[in-house]
């Protein structure tokens, strides 16, 4: 499905997503015009559709024999993702796990919201589930932005 308010582009130089980032690690930015705030836009983009929900429970179980998470505890969490910090322009969820470590970003400029993902691969597990989710991970944020859009024009 096409997205056309969703727009592939960079994060923005002053995102702390960029102070994870090495060489090898998978980063993305995309954007689109809204004016909310992080926490709006994060609240927004993460009312997933169940159908994200059940991929989510199945990745749980059939990765529960490799020890992996899957999910991090936290106090403040915004759908299954714990927020690792936020500020007044940025709010940064994710979490470390023995096959990879990953956080989302959600980065406002006032006029425009972006989401970012940071992945460091730790393993073969790691880079073997990156490539198989990548798909996925794609239209899944297309859709969290484009949902974000959506509630910017009403």
């Amino acid at each position: 499905m096409f997205y056309p308010d969703v727009k592939t582009v960079p994060l923005p130089a002053k995102c702390r997503l960029w102070s994870f980032h090495d060489d090898g690690d998978f980063i993305d930015g995309y954007r689109v015009a809204a004016p909310f705030t992080p926490r709006e836009a994060a609240e927004i983009a993460m009312k997933f559709p169940a159908w994200v929900y059940a991929l989510m429970g199945l990745r749980q179980i059939v990765m529960w024999p490799f020890g992996l998470k899957g999910r991090a505890a936290g106090s403040d969490t915004i759908s299954i993702f714990p927020v690792t910090e936020e500020s007044d322009s940025e709010m940064i969820l994710g979490f470390n796990d023995k096959h990879l470590d990953f956080r989302i970003a959600i980065f406002s400029t006032g006029s425009h919201v972006h989401c970012g993902t940071w992945v460091r691969r730790n393993n073969w597990l790691g880079r073997a589930y990156l490539f198989v989710i990548m798909p996925l991970h794609v239209f899944i944020t297309r859709q969290m932005l484009a949902r974000v859009a959506r509630a910017a024009r009403t």
